[in-house]
Order: C-alpha cells, then structure tokens, then sequence
C-alpha cells in the first residue's frame, strides 16, 4: 500500500467515527454505507477494527433493501436514547471514563490544551464538549490532513493526543457501549474508534 492509500484509509477510519457519534447518522451516511460505498478491508487488522467491521457488515447486511429514512429514524432513536438522555446510558466523552478527573471537569482543560498546543480550534458545528468523541476524532483527522502535507511536527503532537487522552479511554467506552446496546452501527463505531486509535499508535511509532 503506498503513502496516499495509507493516508486515505486512516482518514477514511476516522470519518467513519465522527459520522456516527457527532450527532444521529444522518440519511446521506446510511444511504453510502448501504449502498457499498465504504469497504471493509479482507484482512485483519487488528482486535477491535476486525469486530469493528465486523459489525458494519452486520448493519449492511440486516438493512439491505430497506427505506432509508426508516434505517435513519431507528438509529436517531436509539442513539437519543443510548446517548442523549434525559438518562443516557453512555456518554461519548473522555472526561466520563476518566479516573482522574470528573465529568467535564479540569481533564477538558487538558483536552483543549492538546487542541491550542497544536494550533486548532474545535468545529463550532458539533455542538459538544471538547472531550467528546467526534472532537477528538476531528482534531486527529486535522493532524493527519496535516502529517499528509508535509507538516512533520504533527506527528509529535498526535503522540501526545494518543497516550495522553484517546489511548486513555476508548476501550472503556467501547467496552461500555457494547453492554448497553445491540445496534450494529453504534458498535462499529465505538470498536472502529479503539482500533484506529491503536492503529494510528503503530503509525506514529513508525513516523518518530
């Protein structure tokens, strides 16, 4: 695989997460995702990208064939329900599943600076806290966007937004999510988050 293919899977994996945790999946992902329009890769890659996949494969091929609209209204509202509330079940924020501070506490102030230190600031459009999951997702495709043109100092910074913060958690809101629900596209994404994060660890100790 050469250099650009490289960087268009490991922006394609990240994508993928931000589709379907910035806010409900909305019609135009569902119809490319059962249409065929992302492909999963034949080999493995690693634990949680092959259950990742796994599980997309499972959404396509239960709503192959079905109404679009209606695949979009059952996934808005399990994911209301799942991660909205009044009483979500699971919240998609790195402060939540950390040990060493609260819920949107003094570990957000740590996120952004990782955002600041790398001079970015956070899509308006999301609508979350800075700790949330498609944030974070955000700010390493800007990093990776970056790396692809030529900027060599944003592989020091994805580094430290590995070990620092997403390594930190996402197998604990992965694990979490997959308890608290059956929805193959909601576990996709969670199981796809862990393991880009661990894939993108191996590509920058290769980078350093």
């Amino acid at each position: 695989m050469d250099d650009n293919a490289v960087y268009d899977a490991r922006i394609e994996l990240v994508d993928f997460v931000i589709e379907v945790f910035h806010d409900t999946p909305d019609e135009a992902f569902v119809e490319r995702l059962l249409a065929g329009e992302i492909e999963t890769p034949g080999d493995e890659v690693n634990e949680h990208l092959d259950a990742g996949f796994a599980a997309l494969e499972e959404f396509i091929e239960a709503n192959q064939g079905r109404d679009v609209e209606a695949v979009v209204d059952e996934l808005a509202r399990e994911y209301t329900v799942l991660m909205v509330g009044p009483r979500p079940d699971v919240l998609p924020h790195e402060t939540y599943y950390r040990d060493d501070t609260e819920f949107i506490g003094e570990g957000l102030a740590d996120v952004e600076a990782s955002y600041g230190a790398a001079g970015w600031s956070p899509p308006e459009e999301y609508g979350e806290e800075n700790d949330h999951i498609a944030v974070e997702f955000a700010f390493l495709r800007n990093l990776i966007d970056r790396q692809r043109a030529g900027h060599d100092e944003t592989v020091g910074f994805e580094r430290v937004f590995l070990d620092e913060h997403l390594l930190t958690w996402l197998e604990q809101f992965t694990d979490h999510l997959v308890e608290r629900t059956d929805e193959p596209l909601f576990v996709a994404g969670a199981q796809i988050a862990a393991g880009t994060a661990s894939f993108e660890d191996e590509i920058v100790a290769q980078l350093l």
